[in-house]
């Protein structure tokens, strides 16, 4: 990856675990939201339109590669943005323990997202200079195992 994701630590609940006692597979989705709410702020500003007007997911595809049982300390996800067209852009997600707990890593994600007039109930364009900064922080795809390299 020649691109540096933006890091974002997301703090683990106690009712994240499933009766077999690592995080359930669903509230990954909650993982991934609250570093992408984080980072899109971070990279467009929060009073950006894409924050306030809307933004929908259309696609979510996780790959979980280690159990993740709970504690007291965050997990990272790395996040970049990858593929970005006039209305919608994905983005790539790794989630890992930090740095200073260890270098596992729980899963790899990549999410749809479309910019949405909610308004009008309809999707929208992205502007030039959302389109333009998701375009500069952009990386490679998810490296998903599937996914030939």
């Amino acid at each position: 990856m020649s691109h540096t994701p933006h890091s974002v630590d997301v703090a683990l609940r106690w009712s994240d675990m499933d009766a077999y006692g690592h995080v359930n597979n669903v509230q990954y989705l909650r993982l991934l939201e609250d570093a992408r709410i984080v980072a899109v702020a971070d990279w467009l500003g929060e009073g950006d339109r894409l924050l306030k007007a809307g933004l929908i997911v259309s696609r979510h595809e996780i790959e979980y590669l280690a159990a993740l049982t709970f504690r007291h300390a965050p997990v990272r996800v790395d996040i970049w943005p990858t593929r970005v067209t006039a209305a919608s852009f994905d983005l790539a997600y790794e989630v890992r323990d930090p740095a200073e707990v260890g270098e596992q890593l729980y899963a790899r994600a990549e999410s749809t997202l479309v910019a949405y007039d909610l308004e009008a109930a309809r999707p929208r364009r992205l502007s030039a200079h959302e389109r333009a900064r998701l375009q500069d922080l952009a990386g490679e795809p998810v490296a998903f195992r599937w996914r030939p390299r």
